[in-house]
């Protein structure tokens, strides 16, 4: 069998993932960002995906956009704007906030008066990490910009007891395979920590396979999806997807048989999809803001996964993921790497290590 050759829109951290990924299964894949030579690419040849659900637009990346092996061409479009997907959770008949458009100023009255006291806006397309998103409890000034009038959507605030999500793939086949479900901890709208546990909570586990599957089912998508959920009671409410590897899903670089990076390739490329075996517990650190430090690499679970990115405050420039099956040793080295992190990161290893502990 010829080398496959993968083209991905997009040269962010997934990208270079993607890349990691492929390279002990003889498979290329060349992120596209703004620079990209399009002569240095075979593009003609290759599958063509995308590490993030609007990227930049160049004459090469617009010729990508239109290859007729780009994965999911006519599914980005969909997922990218939110009013399109949350009409597909509502076709669906998947649970999800409710919502309604935000079309014009005088709406504000009938919105709190349909979803209640406190409101979440969010950009139709475009924002990430927080980005784009605006809180407003109905005494509130409404102090929103002047474009986001149809160009936004309203949905209720959840009091959630807790956030979780469900990174699976589909293949062309049909067939399916998914992780457990993670638990996730966002500061300022930006994921801080994730943590797997294998066989937990196995009802909401098939509540929410059946839900991703039918969605990627709908429309018949192929590879890595996220689908990120609220937890209320016994129930599930989906808060947005991801059609591509996710952040939530890092932890499986060291958690998992096969990573989401090389699960999506495989769904992609047609190879073989096996259910990936987690073996034992994970906890994934986003480093938001953090500079460098080798001193990490000091305690024997941690592997490090540095972006080379500039940092910058608020910015993801790498993660530490650590996994072990003695959960006793996962605690520990936790409490190891508590006086490594900045002071901002001290709760939130607590949260992991108090979901540690309840196994």
């Amino acid at each position: 069998m010829k080398t496959q050759s993968v083209c991905v829109l997009g040269n962010g951290q997934l990208g270079r993932m993607l890349k990691q990924a492929g390279e002990p299964l003889g498979i290329k894949v060349y992120p596209v960002g703004l620079d990209a030579d399009p002569v240095t690419i075979p593009y003609q040849q290759s599958v063509i995906t995308a590490e993030i659900e609007r990227w930049s637009d160049t004459s090469f990346t617009q010729i990508l956009a239109e290859h007729p092996h780009f994965v999911n061409r006519d599914v980005f479009p969909i997922i990218a704007d939110r009013l399109t997907q949350k009409q597909l959770l509502d076709d669906l008949g998947l649970p999800t906030a409710k919502w309604f458009s935000l079309d014009h100023p005088q709406d504000w009255s009938r919105l709190f008066t349909e979803l209640g006291d406190r409101l979440i806006v969010k950009r139709r397309t475009g924002g990430y990490d927080g980005r784009g998103q605006w809180r407003i409890a109905i005494n509130d000034l409404i102090t929103v910009p002047d474009d986001i009038y149809q160009n936004a959507i309203v949905e209720q605030a959840i009091l959630f007891e807790k956030e979780m999500s469900l990174v699976g793939a589909r293949n062309a086949k049909g067939e399916t395979v998914f992780y457990p479900l993670t638990n996730n901890l966002h500061q300022d709208g930006i994921l801080k920590m994730s943590v797997a546990l294998p066989n937990q909570s196995p009802l909401l586990q098939t509540q929410a396979e059946k839900m991703l599957a039918s969605i990627m089912h709908k429309l018949n998508y192929i590879g890595v999806m996220a689908m990120e959920c609220f937890i209320v009671g016994d129930k599930l409410l989906i808060n947005e997807l991801a059609p591509r590897v996710h952040n939530s899903g890092h932890w499986t670089q060291n958690g998992a048989s096969i990573s989401q990076f090389e699960l999506h390739l495989r769904a992609i490329l047609g190879l073989p999809l096996p259910k990936p075996d987690v073996f034992a517990p994970s906890v994934m650190v986003n480093l938001i803001g953090t500079e460098l430090n080798l001193s990490w690499l000091s305690i024997d679970l941690v592997h490090l996964h540095w972006y080379q990115k500039e940092v910058r405050i608020g910015r993801k420039v790498g993660h530490l993921n650590l996994t072990h099956n003695q959960p006793s040793k996962l605690l520990k080295a936790l409490e190891d790497l508590k006086p490594l992190l900045p002071s901002n990161y001290q709760n939130s290893i607590e949260w992991a290590q108090t979901k540690i502990t309840t196994i």
